[in-house]
Order: C-alpha cells, then structure tokens, then sequence
C-alpha cells in the first residue's frame, strides 16, 4: 500500500525543487547488484525446480538474469529518489510503491561524511551521508545517504548542511566570508603501518580470508587440488607453514591498515574537523567542534607493547561512532595523546583504585584454572587424562598477570573542566569528557562490591557508547568523584 505523501514545503525555500542522483550511479548499482543481492537465493530453488541442472549454461544464464534484474531494480531506484536542501531541513524521498519522504532539519545534523568507494570514484561520483540526531534510525545507521552524486555536488552539500544559516537568511555579511583557512592537526606517517601487526582488527581480515581459501579448496574437486603434502601430512612441512604464515599475515596486516588510513590528514576549518583518509575508499568526514563532548584513547595488548594508540571523539548524535568518530586511527602513544589533549582538557593523572579492587581481578582470574584444575585432578585419576591438569594448572598460573594487568588499568580523575575514567585489559580504554557531558549518573553494588566496600560508577552520557565506567573505585570516593565531575565551566573550543 501507498504510503501518503508528506508535506514537506515548509521546509523549502521558494523555488527550491527536488533533485535526482547522476545516472551514472544506475552503472554502480547494476555492477555491484545493489538492489538484485537478496533475487539469488530466490533464483537458486527457482532453478532446481524448472530442471535446470548445475552446468556452465544454468549459471551462465542466472548470471544474465540477475544483472537485468539489477538493472532493472537500479533504474527504478534511481527515477523514484530526490532530495532537496532547504534553508531550514534537508529531504530525501524514495520508493517506488511505499514512499518514504524522510526530513531532517538543519539544526539536528551532527555530521557528515562524503565517501567515495572505486567504482564511484571511476566514474566521478560520491556518496553523501549524514548524521542527525535523535534519529529513528539505530545506534549504527545514519539518517540518510545521498547516493551518486557528482563530486562538486558532493563538496556542495558537505558545506551547506554544516553551515545550517537560519531561514531566509541571505549569503551576505558574514555568511558570504571566504572559506576559512585549514590548520593541520595530524597526519598519517606510513612508518605508523608497522603498528598494523599488533592489532588485532587488522589480523582478523587476514585470518578470515585464509579460513575462506582453506574452504574453497576442501570444496574443489580432488582432480584440481595438487597433493603437496602426500597421505599424511609432515610434521616438518607443517612447521615450515606455521613459520611462514607469521610473516605473511603481518604483511597482509599492513596492506589492510594502508587501504583503510593511506593518506589521512586531520584538519581544523572553521568550526569543524575534518579526517579524511583511505586508499581504494576515500572518506571525507566532517565533525563539529562544538558538538565534541570529549575522547576516548584505545591501546590493545600489543599496541601497549609498541607504545601505539587510537584516538576517538565522542560526538552527540553520532551514528557508527566507532568508525565516523576515530581521528587517529593508528599512531604512536604520544601523538594520541597530543590529539586527545586538543579535544578536551588533561584532568590531571588518574587516581588508582583500592587493594580490594585487585583482590576482585584476581579471583576472577584465577577462578576458570582452579576449576579446571580440580576438575583434571579427577579425571587424571579416573581417566588417565593428565592434560587437564596440567592445562588448569597453566591457565592459573596465567591468571596471575591477567588479574594484575586487569587492575592497574583501572583509574579515575576529575579535573577543572574534564574528568577521566580508565578500564579494560586486552582493549585498554580511557575515556576523556567534557563535565557538560554528563546527563546522569549510575552507581552499581553487587553483594560482593559492597563486602568489599567498593562500587562501579557510569557516566551517562549522549555521545559514544553512552556511558564510561569506573569500575570498582572505593565506595567512599563515589560522591566526591561524581560531585566534582558534575560541576564547572567549559573552555567551548578546542585547546590550542
């Protein structure tokens, strides 16, 4: 059914009337099947039952269809989509059947990135997408997406929709200034690529297409698999893999590192930050100071190892904040924190937590290798399994660093403008905010917390995750903490 339309002339200046996307982007959607993708499971039982068997003729013949369908789906896609950016709100309309007329004033829009995947950028297109907030949308999409537009167009719009000037005011005065002149705030070093290695989002790719390729080839026919490795497998061969694949998945680990940052550069202009970055996809991401609430500066285990850091804003509204918010994808602890320093004020070193603290971290990581030791020490009677012992026995000893480690990451701090808290193990994360932040405050008590006289403390707030915790700080310190962090003025622009 037809959804009725949505007036949408209050939010238009006169004159203004919808625009289309460039046809060239029917070309991207029809190659990459954007609208066709969920037609193939339906052709595959489609196929079986008019008898068409598995040979070269029946894929030949899905392939055709599927790209008219693709077509098709594109063209129609394409004709049934407008969008308009009035004085006051911008307006996106699609559908064919179901029209859907979404409208976001000006005010409400946090941020906006223009993307540029390969094939947009073969055929001089790019993609527009914007972040308002208090959406309908989840926590990970954003409010809408401006596909296949022409790069001026592009850039045309970045700029009008942060510049959100009242209604009917003209492009005089202040508004006609020229654009504001760039200062550079980072810029990516390629010897930061060696980093790569050690994270683990990094390795992940890598380790995902091997499982794939492995999968393809126990699915080949065994007239096409080469026998390298005989009946059985030897054990030096294996070593000789193992040694191998070391190497080869830190390459594959740098590789994917320079795709996603080769030539960032970060940007103050004006009012805004600017990151852009990426090799095969570039992206132009564009973020208002004043919406910049704080920070968050990530080290894995093996980034602590190299002394490596990433650096996120935290933003009001933003939505795939992990993504559209990280400025400092890779670098050294240093520069991280110099960035992190430029988003909101150093409330001064964190303040550690009390012995009971280690205590907790230490029983729960001693906790999984005593069982499994006692449980082993049945077995290994009973059984004869003397492994499971022994693996208990390892998994103890393991624990002792695990807990140790896991509490020196805790820590808090409030400072004049700003508070910190710190956590985490594997991902040690410190979040820095701005105390206007803050919209609420959640203290949590188990049995066991309240035994040991300590207490976890979130910050709720409307950027990032939502919330930042301080885990297991002294019950004692929690209103003194969450008082301080509460109060308090705000510098209002980024530290110079």
């Amino acid at each position: 059914m037809t959804e009725p339309a949505v007036d949408v002339g209050g939010d238009r200046a006169p004159g203004d009337r919808p625009l289309r996307a460039s046809p060239r982007v029917v070309l991207v959607h029809t190659a990459t099947f954007r609208q066709a993708r969920q037609l193939v499971p339906v052709l595959i039982p489609v196929a079986a039952l008019v008898g068409l068997d598995d040979g070269l003729l029946t894929v030949v013949v899905m392939a055709v269809v599927v790209t008219a369908l693709s077509l098709a789906a594109s063209v129609l896609s394409w004709w049934r989509f407008g969008y308009a950016d009035g004085q006051t709100a911008v307006v996106v309309t699609r559908g064919l059947l179901a029209r859907s007329v979404r409208t976001v004033p000006n005010d409400r829009i946090r941020g906006v990135e223009v993307e540029a995947p390969p094939l947009h950028r073969l055929l001089g297109l790019v993609r527009v997408r914007i972040d308002a907030a208090a959406g309908s949308v989840g926590a990970n999409e954003e409010e809408l997406v401006i596909d296949g537009v022409p790069r001026a167009e592009g850039d045309r719009l970045r700029a009008r929709l942060l510049a959100r000037r009242p209604a009917g005011a003209p492009a005089t005065g202040d508004d006609a200034r020229p654009e504001p002149a760039e200062e550079e705030i980072a810029r990516f070093d390629p010897r930061w690529l060696l980093y790569a290695p050690l994270v683990g989002s990094y390795l992940v790719v890598p380790l995902a297409a091997v499982g794939t390729l492995f999968r393809l080839v126990q699915e080949l026919p065994d007239a096409v698999v080469p026998d390298v490795t005989g009946p059985e497998p030897s054990p030096h061969l294996l070593v000789i893999g193992l040694v191998a694949a070391v190497p080869l998945l830190a390459l594959t680990a740098v590789v994917g590192a320079a795709v996603v940052t080769w030539g960032y550069r970060l940007v103050r202009r004006g009012g805004s930050l600017v990151a852009v970055r990426g090799l095969l996809t570039r992206r132009h991401t564009e973020l208002e100071v004043d919406r910049i609430r704080g920070g968050t500066l990530s080290e894995g285990l093996g980034m602590r190892w190299a002394r490596a850091a990433r650096v996120n804003a935290l933003v009001t509204g933003l939505g795939q904040a992990n993504r559209r918010g990280q400025l400092l994808p890779l670098g050294p602890r240093a520069e991280a924190l110099r960035l992190l320093g430029r988003l909101v004020e150093d409330p001064g070193p964190l303040t550690g937590h009390p012995r009971a603290a280690l205590r907790r971290r230490l029983a729960r990581a001693l906790a999984a290798g005593l069982l499994v030791t006692a449980v082993g020490a049945w077995t290994a009677a009973a059984l004869g399994w003397w492994w499971v012992p022994v693996a208990g026995v390892v998994l103890t000893v393991l624990g002792v660093p695990m807990g140790i480690g896991r509490y020196r990451a805790l820590g808090h701090a409030a400072g004049p403008r700003s508070f910190s808290v710190r956590s985490g193990w594997l991902v040690r994360e410190q979040a820095v905010l701005q105390r206007r932040a803050v919209v609420g405050w959640q203290v949590r008590q188990s049995v066991l917390q309240r035994r040991a006289g300590l207490a976890t403390v979130v910050a709720c707030v409307g950027a990032g995750s939502g919330g930042y915790a301080a885990v297991d700080m002294a019950a004692g310190e929690v209103p003194g903490f969450t008082a301080a962090a509460s109060s308090g003025t705000w510098a209002g622009t980024l530290a110079p």
